[in-house]
């Protein structure tokens, strides 16, 4: 199952010009909500803490095993534009071709919900580090302008449905069914011989990660046309749910 770097802004001083807060505490709200959809599709992650900084982020990211690096920003405008500006940005580094491929995902979907959907792009950029820097594929975010009223109100108002539009597109990036969340709850494997095989995909041929004895006890997050979203252990994966009770 895919693993991602999740990254919301450490940027404490950018403040919303509706005095909500500031860009760090907005994008940190932005990643509490995406966390039922990672877990009920399935995406393990990792993610910085508000204590953290951008380049303590990209160096805690290389030195694990990431499939992806998700950054979350709000930008904005330069002094004599102060207010001026809108828009939505998927950045993403020039030479990465999954880079670029998760770029154009964002910003197809966030089309779908942006109210400018014009105004949502994509581009290639040398200079952020967390485009730049990490090892894995990467996209850095910029969700609209915190110094625009209606930017800053559309952010503040629609985290929910930016939250499922960010893990739809990272479904579509790993080829995944996207699964809506559930109230998780506690099974066991209900086999009458060998194991039950957790997949790391909902289908009977797809790789076998793990062999699940009976009696053993799982967490589900998520279901789909008869597979469940799975953690067993440190293990995520798809079990067909009729062997689960």
């Amino acid at each position: 199952m895919p693993r991602i770097y999740l990254s919301p802004s450490t940027q404490e001083g950018n403040l919303y010009v509706t005095g909500s807060g500031s860009e760090e505490y907005s994008m940190n709200l932005l990643a509490d909500a995406m966390v039922p959809y990672l877990l009920s599709n399935g995406i393990q992650y990792t993610r910085n803490t508000p204590d953290m900084t951008a380049g303590s982020s990209i160096r805690q990211a290389n030195q694990g095993t990431y499939d992806f690096y998700l950054a979350l920003h709000s930008n904005g405008a330069p002094s004599d534009r102060y207010g001026q500006v809108r828009g939505v940005i998927a950045f993403y580094y020039p030479t990465s071709v999954n880079g670029k491929r998760a770029a154009e995902i964002f910003a197809k979907n966030l089309k779908t919900i942006y109210p400018l959907p014009e105004l949502v792009t994509t581009q290639s950029t040398t200079s952020l580090g967390e485009v730049r820097d990490p090892k894995a594929p990467s996209v850095l975010l910029e969700l609209g302008y915190h110094d625009n009223p209606s930017d800053a109100r559309w952010m503040e108002n629609n985290r929910g449905t930016i939250a499922q539009n960010l893990v739809l597109s990272l479904t579509e990036y790993f080829g995944l069914p996207f699964i809506w969340p559930i109230t998780p709850y506690d099974a066991r494997v209900s086999v009458s011989s060998g194991t039950l095989n957790l997949r790391d995909y909902p289908s009977q041929s797809a790789r076998v990660i793990a062999n699940m004895p009976g009696g053993a006890a799982v967490r589900v997050y998520g279901t789909w046309q008869g597979w469940a979203v799975v953690h067993y252990g440190d293990l995520v994966g798809y079990a067909a749910m009729q062997y689960l009770r």
